[in-house]
């Protein structure tokens, strides 16, 4: 590969002084590299898809919210995404700050690998949003649970009584799902995580669904005088506000993502050594 963009979390490289360490790296190699700078939490989806337009491939500078927000930005564009971490702890950035030159080399000759991670849309009330991560609809306003029903394929699975509910890819089972006591799968499985939020039951647990099943999720009216306030998010963001009656249908996305692998490291592997396990 020989066009880069560069998107930086200017709160992760402050200065974009690893930014510039990489343009300068690649340009002597006869590539050509672009940079822009991004906020965790506000990523300019249409700047960035104007940056990348003739870019081969997208580095990402920051950790694996960095690249999430990214990758949602780019949805729908066939362009290959590689996160450096950093920040703390890195499933999706799996390129350490001290492997960064090694790893353009490999770019360079086109040694690596690439996955495909299954996204998710999700459509209430007109709005359609993807994500790589997670879906959730969550509690807004009081410290209250509210109650949710969920239907899969036109069929009613349960009522949930919980702060919300997080609907889950595999790449999304060690974010919030693990929190929340979800499992957590191989990132190129084809599956979807459905799990309850600080559920008001004993025997509530994360539902494994199949990655062509169709969800809908209902806010229920309450039992009580009060009314429920929800709220929407897809992987952190596009927050949308839900009230009793509403629904939420999610789906697996069209499209997917494409991550570069440049280890060999199997997802136990990393898995493990996130976890501090020696042998």
């Amino acid at each position: 590969m020989k066009n880069y963009l560069v998107v930086y979390n200017r709160d992760k490289d402050v200065g974009g002084t690893v930014t510039g360490s990489i343009a300068g790296y690649l340009s002597e190699r006869g590539c050509k590299c672009s940079s822009l700078a991004v906020s965790h939490d506000a990523i300019p989806a249409a700047e960035l898809n104007e940056s990348a337009k003739d870019a081969e491939c997208v580095l990402v500078l920051g950790g694996d919210g960095t690249l999430i927000q990214v990758a949602g930005a780019l949805a729908g564009r066939d362009i290959p995404l590689l996160g450096i971490n950093l920040g703390t702890l890195g499933y999706l950035a799996g390129v350490e700050k001290d492997n960064i030159m090694p790893t353009l080399d490999r770019l360079i000759n086109d040694d690596y690998d690439v996955e495909e991670r299954m996204m998710l849309s999700a459509v209430t009330g007109g709005n359609e949003s993807t994500a790589l991560n997670d879906i959730v609809i969550s509690r807004l306003g009081d410290l209250r649970i509210v109650r949710y029903m969920i239907y899969v394929n036109n069929r009613c699975l349960s009522v949930y009584e919980a702060d919300g509910i997080i609907v889950s890819t595999p790449t999304g089972s060690t974010g919030y799902n693990l929190s929340a006591g979800g499992p957590i799968v191989e990132p190129n499985a084809s599956l979807i995580l459905v799990t309850p939020i600080c559920p008001h039951t004993l025997n509530t647990r994360a539902v494994v669904l199949s990655a062509e099943d169709e969800i809908r999720i209902e806010v229920l009216s309450s039992k009580y005088s009060h009314e429920y306030e929800a709220s929407l998010s897809c992987d952190g963001a596009t927050a949308i506000d839900l009230k009793a009656g509403d629904s939420v249908e999610i789906k697996r996305a069209e499209g997917v993502t494409k991550v570069i692998k440049m280890s060999r490291e199997g997802f136990l592997d990393v898995l493990s050594r996130k976890f501090g396990v020696t042998t």
